[in-house]
């Protein structure tokens, strides 16, 4: 078990839903935390809400400058921990493409760019923790997921590639694939989402994985079984299941 009392971690995308859940539980076991998001005022006030040691430092993970920057005034931390997204509903015949480039924009290419800001001093001295966070929609295409879905699949094969070359190295990395968690992004859904998960609930499993020796954990289980068993099913089979429409 990997013991994170007293470590540094970076929490990028606090300031609100899962990243402030998360921000709040390791707060509490102990870790000092770099808050970061969009909004400083939000990340302030939560960092002083906090019970342990925590400073916020704002940063717009589209450009490649600030996340640099934000890195630089943060120097040298145990861990990483990418939380951060953006999400629409949208299906390819009422395809947006601001809304498409965005999505990737941020929840891929944004990861990359901070994996690229902290990974090398990492790998130099032998010793770092990476945390991204993926989605069950990542496993394969789904209906109305145009942009997120393939987003969050970029996210998860990226993690895989790092742990590849990572795994017998100081450097760990793992990734986190969360089912639908009650936040401002679920909200903008206008359909059923079975085995919603509270923020709460989402850190805990969330938590428990950083804590872990294991790579990759998809919640909650008994869903995440469903996208994985999806994995191996035929195209004609998938699709009269998943898109009926």
């Amino acid at each position: 078990m990997r013991d994170l009392t007293g470590k540094r971690y970076w929490l990028i995308g606090a300031s609100e839903g899962l990243g402030r859940a998360l921000a709040e539980q390791l707060s509490r076991m102990g870790v000092e935390l770099i808050l970061s998001a969009r909004s400083a005022d939000r990340l302030q006030a939560l960092a002083d809400d906090l019970p342990g040691k925590a400073s916020a430092v704002a940063v717009d993970i589209s450009d490649t400058s600030s996340v640099r920057a934000a890195a630089e005034e943060i120097g040298e931390i145990d861990g990483m921990v990418f939380l951060a997204g953006v999400y629409w509903p949208l299906k390819a015949t009422e395809w947006d493409p601001d809304q498409v480039e965005m999505m990737c924009d941020v929840n891929f290419t944004g990861a990359a760019r901070c994996v690229g800001a902290v990974l090398p001093a990492m790998v130099a001295r032998d010793r770092g923790h990476i945390v991204l966070t993926g989605s069950l929609s990542g496993f394969r295409g789904l209906p109305g997921a145009s942009g997120y879905a393939p987003s969050k699949a970029g996210v998860m094969a990226m993690a895989e590639s790092m742990y590849a070359d990572l795994r017998k190295t100081g450097v760990d990395v793992q990734v986190a694939n969360p089912g639908f968690i009650k936040t401002r992004l679920t909200e903008k859904n206008d359909f059923d989402m079975p085995f919603l998960m509270e923020p709460e609930e989402a850190a805990r499993e969330m938590v428990e994985l950083m804590m872990s020796d294991g790579f990759k954990r998809s919640f909650p289980s008994v869903f995440a079984s469903f996208f994985r068993l999806g994995q191996f099913l035929p195209d004609w089979a998938y699709y009269r299941i998943f898109a009926r429409g």
